[in-house]
C-alpha cells in the first residue's frame, strides 16, 4: 500500500476537496445533493467548520489529496451540541486502499479531544456497503435505516444512521 499521510486540511486544499467531492455527488449515492458546489461554497464550507474548530483533515499520497474529512454539527439546536456528524470522502480512484478508515480515525481521535461524546454516521444509501463496514470497524453500530427518504438517480434511496460513542460518552456530564 502506498504511504497514506493524514493531516489537517487547509483553504489550499480546495481544489481537490471539490474535484472529490463533485464526483460523489454526481456519480454517487453518499451526499443526497443533486448538483456539485463549486470551490467558493465548498470553501466557504470548509471556513465555517474550521471557524467553529471542527476537525477537518485531508489524506494524502504522493502529495496529492487522496480523501478527506470532517466532523461538523449534528444538529442545530444548543442540546446537540455535544454530538458530531462525520463525512468521509475518498477519491473515486483511491477506494479500497483504506483511506476512508484512516481518516475517520482521526476524526474520531480528534473529536475525542475536542470534548464531543457522539459521533453519528448518516450514510446515505442502504447500499454504501464499504461505507457501512469501514463505520463498524471503527466501533459504530448501526442504530437505524430511514427507508426511501431520497431521490436521486432515479431511484429511491434509504439512510443508514450509525453510531459510536467518543470519550465517556454518556457516562458523565459535560463540562
Amino acid at each position: 500500500m502506498e504511504k497514506v499521510s493524514i493531516r489537517p486540511a487547509t483553504p489550499a486544499d480546495i481544489g481537490a476537496i471539490t474535484r472529490i467531492y463533485a464526483h460523489a455527488v454526481l456519480h454517487g449515492t453518499a451526499s443526497f445533493e443533486i448538483e456539485p458546489p463549486g470551490q467558493a461554497e465548498m470553501l466557504r464550507r470548509q471556513r465555517t467548520l474550521l471557524d467553529n474548530s471542527y476537525p477537518y483533515f485531508a489524506a494524502e499520497i504522493d502529495s496529492v489529496v487522496a480523501g478527506y474529512a470532517y466532523a461538523g454539527p449534528y444538529r442545530a439546536r444548543p442540546a446537540y451540541k455535544w454530538s458530531v456528524e462525520d463525512s468521509v470522502y475518498v477519491a473515486s480512484d483511491m477506494h479500497r486502499k483504506g483511506i476512508g478508515g484512516l481518516l475517520l480515525r482521526a476524526l474520531i481521535a480528534a473529536s475525542t479531544q475536542r470534548g464531543y461524546r457522539q459521533m453519528i454516521a448518516v450514510i446515505g444509501d442502504s447500499a454504501q456497503i464499504a461505507s457501512i463496514a469501514v463505520h463498524e470497524r471503527a466501533g459504530f453500530s448501526h442504530v437505524g435505516t430511514l427507508h426511501s427518504v431520497g431521490f436521486k438517480h432515479g431511484q429511491w434511496l434509504d439512510t443508514v444512521l450509525m453510531q459510536r460513542a467518543l470519550g465517556d460518552g454518556d457516562a458523565t456530564t459535560p463540562s
